[in-house]
C-alpha cells in the first residue's frame, strides 16, 4: 500500500512537472510572439512615417518648383532673354531674306528714325512704333519696309500717297486705295506684303529677296530693285 502512495506521489509530481513546463512554454512562445508583433507594428509605422515624409518631400519639390517657374514666367518673360543688335550690326544686301527682321530692338529703332535726315516730313519718326510692331507681326525687315515706302512715297511722302495714306501704292482700278489714316494704311501694306509677296504660296510670291519681289510687284522696272536699295541704305546710313 505504501509502495502505491509513492508511486502514485511521484507521478504527480512528474504531471505537475510536465504541466508547469507546458505553462511555461505557452508563456515564452506568448511572449516571443507578442514582442513580433510588437517589431511588425512597429516597422510598419516607421514605414508609414517614411512614406509621409518622402511624399512631403517630393510634394514639396514639385511645389517649390512650380512656384520658382512660375516666378520666371513673370518676372523674365521671353523676350528678356533675346540678344538684341546694336544699329551699327544692321547688315542689308540685294540678295537678303527680307521676311527676317533687322534684328534691333525697338528703342533702338525709335532712335534710328529720330535721326533719319532724310524724313523731311518726320513720318517715319512720327510713326517708328507702328512700323517696327508691324514687322514684328508680318515678319518683315524693318529697313526693307522703311526702303519701299521712301521709293514709292519718297522721304516726303507725295500728296497723293499722303492724301490716301496709302505708302507703297498699292492699286484697284488703276488708282490708289485710300485708308482712313497713317495707321491703317501701313497696316495694310505690311499685310499685303507678308501674305502676297513673302509667304511661299501667295499669290504674288516669287521668293523672298528684292529681284523675287519686283517680278510681281513692279515687273516692268529695271531700276526698282537699285532705288528700293538705295533708299534701304539711307536709313542706316
Amino acid at each position: 500500500m505504501e509502495n502505491n502512495s509513492n508511486s502514485a506521489l511521484k507521478i504527480n509530481q512528474v504531471i505537475s512537472t510536465f504541466t508547469v513546463l507546458i505553462v511555461l512554454g505557452t508563456n515564452v512562445q506568448l511572449f516571443s510572439m507578442y514582442q513580433g508583433k510588437t517589431k511588425v507594428t512597429q516597422n510598419n509605422e516607421q514605414e508609414k512615417v517614411q512614406q509621409v515624409a518622402t511624399s512631403y518631400e517630393r510634394n514639396k519639390k514639385v511645389t517649390t518648383r512650380s512656384e520658382i517657374n512660375r516666378t520666371s514666367r513673370e518676372v523674365k518673360p521671353a523676350q528678356a532673354s533675346i540678344r538684341y543688335k546694336t544699329i551699327e550690326e544692321i547688315k542689308i544686301s540685294t540678295n537678303m531674306d527680307l521676311s527676317i527682321r533687322c534684328g534691333i530692338s525697338k528703342e533702338d529703332f525709335n532712335k534710328l528714325m529720330s535721326k533719319l535726315k532724310v524724313d523731311t516730313s518726320g513720318f517715319f519718326k512720327r510713326n517708328s512704333n507702328i512700323i517696327y510692331d508691324l514687322c514684328e507681326k508680318y515678319e518683315l525687315n524693318e529697313i526693307f519696309f522703311c526702303g519701299l515706302i521712301a521709293a514709292e512715297s519718297g522721304w516726303n511722302i507725295s500728296s497723293n500717297h499722303r492724301k490716301a495714306n496709302n505708302y507703297i501704292s498699292m492699286m484697284s482700278k488703276g488708282k490708289l486705295i485710300k485708308y482712313s489714316s497713317e495707321a491703317e494704311g501701313l497696316e495694310a501694306a505690311a499685310k499685303l506684303l507678308h501674305n502676297r509677296y513673302l509667304t511661299p504660296g501667295g499669290s504674288c510670291y516669287s521668293g523672298k529677296t528684292l529681284s523675287g519681289v519686283q517680278k510681281r510687284f513692279c515687273p516692268n522696272s529695271s531700276t526698282w530693285v537699285g532705288l528700293v536699295f538705295g533708299c534701304m541704305k539711307q536709313v542706316i546710313k
